[in-house]
């Protein structure tokens, strides 16, 4: 039996009086989500270890069926497996967003949602500028990068970007952890931070005077005037998917979102860029739901992850929320069911958020998640509808972290 999940990152949500104090995944138009629910078996999955931060890195990783005890190392090493940087071994990698600030404070975490082409141009002029022997900027996708810190230590506290919408930003600046180690051959965590809050510091006085943001400027635009470097690591040690589950000969991962191309690095799959996949809910579902379906017929185990539900979630945008779940559902669900049913091999089929995005917190939270899982021949549970309130009386319960894979991959 070959596998497919198909992840809407941060889909989960909250009851919204607006909705009549249904959850959007209650509310939203999602035929094929209620059928599969209906045919196949759901449940709940905690996705977060308790300690972590209920990140996207971290959450994708659980599912997968890592241990964070063991592999976590931050999202900026994922970054960097994702563009081909090979990290050396005093390298802290962190992830380095540019984003939007106004009146002292971060007005949002995605550079007024900036385009890979002009982000380019905004990385390379800051590493002419503030790039050294130890400092180096490359560029990512859209608002999202990668810093590397030449022996710069991990044991920093940062203050993810997206969990502080219309919050002063100088509170937040980059902190060393208490007690931080002391490791050979590596700054110091306070060495570490300083250079940090120095470059993000530097970066505003930069790009204030890029023509880039005084174009923006006139035209009454949100600018991309700040970086802001959070989740940093070393090179995380983690063992391929094929090396835990046997069944297992090949993978693929398929995702706009470098982070998570990033892990599917690390796991052993190969990645499937899709003409037009931007992460946001403009994406090109159809193009992924294409991949998926062709992926299948050569590979054991496909990971398809879309990032335009969190996206919306963190803009506060619940309308658009609510189209990128009818989206998800009908133009890569529907397409990639219907195909599954016309293959001679069975596959099962996985369908699950990595972890809520409440379009009125606009942050992760850190709360179980509704999944369903398909195949024929399944013994269906009694729930017919997919979302946080059915599911939780689920056939598979609640299960926890890596319960999921290894439940998953049984079949």
């Amino acid at each position: 039996m070959k596998h497919i999940i198909i992840l809407g990152d941060g889909m989960a949500d909250h009851a919204v009086e607006r909705l009549g104090g249904k959850t959007l995944l209650q509310y939203a138009d999602k035929p094929m989500m209620d059928m599969l629910a209906s045919k196949g078996r759901t449940g709940r999955l905690i996705t977060v270890p308790e300690g972590f931060p209920p990140g996207s890195e971290v959450a994708n990783t659980a599912i997968l069926g890592y241990d964070l005890n063991q592999v976590y190392e931050g999202r900026g090493p994922l970054e960097a497996a994702s563009i081909g940087y090979e990290m050396q071994e005093d390298d802290m990698a962190i992830r380095c967003n540019i984003i939007s600030l106004a009146d002292g404070k971060i007005i949002t975490h995605n550079g007024g949602n900036l385009q890979t082409k002009d982000a380019d141009v905004l990385i390379k002029y800051l590493d002419e500028h503030l790039g050294s022997d130890r400092v180096k900027f490359i560029t990512g996708i859209q608002y999202r990068h990668l810093l590397v810190i030449k022996g710069g230590s991990k044991h920093i506290v940062c203050a993810p970007p997206h969990d502080h919408p219309n919050e002063p930003w100088r509170p937040l600046l980059v902190k060393a952890e208490e007690h931080a180690p002391l490791e050979e051959g590596r700054m110091t965590a306070q060495e570490t931070a300083d250079l940090l809050n120095d470059l993000i510091l530097r970066s505003q006085e930069l790009l204030a005077r890029h023509p880039f943001n005084l174009e923006r400027a006139q035209r009454g635009e949100r600018q991309a005037n700040s970086i802001w470097p959070w989740s940093g690591g070393y090179r995380p040690s983690m063992r391929t998917l094929a090396d835990q589950y046997p069944q297992m000969k090949t993978g693929a991962v398929i995702s706009a979102v470098d982070l998570i191309q990033g892990i599917g690095r690390y796991a052993g799959l190969r990645i499937i860029k899709v003409p037009g996949a931007t992460g946001l809910a403009d994406t090109n579902y159809e193009g992924k739901a294409q991949a998926a379906i062709e992926a299948l017929q050569t590979d054991d185990f496909v990971f398809v992850h879309v990032e335009a539900t969190d996206e919306a979630g963190h803009d506060g945008d619940l309308e658009l929320k609510l189209r990128a779940i009818n989206y998800l559902d009908q133009r890569l669900i529907k397409p990639v069911y219907e195909a599954i049913c016309q293959m001679e091999q069975p596959v099962s089929i996985a369908v699950l958020p990595d972890h809520p995005t409440p379009v009125e917190l606009r942050i992760h939270v850190n709360e179980p998640v509704p999944f369903l899982i398909y195949y024929k021949g399944i013994a269906p549970d009694s729930v017919d509808r997919y979302d946080e309130v059915a599911c939780v009386s689920g056939g598979y319960g609640l299960l926890r972290l890596q319960q999921f894979m290894q439940t998953f991959m049984e079949h």
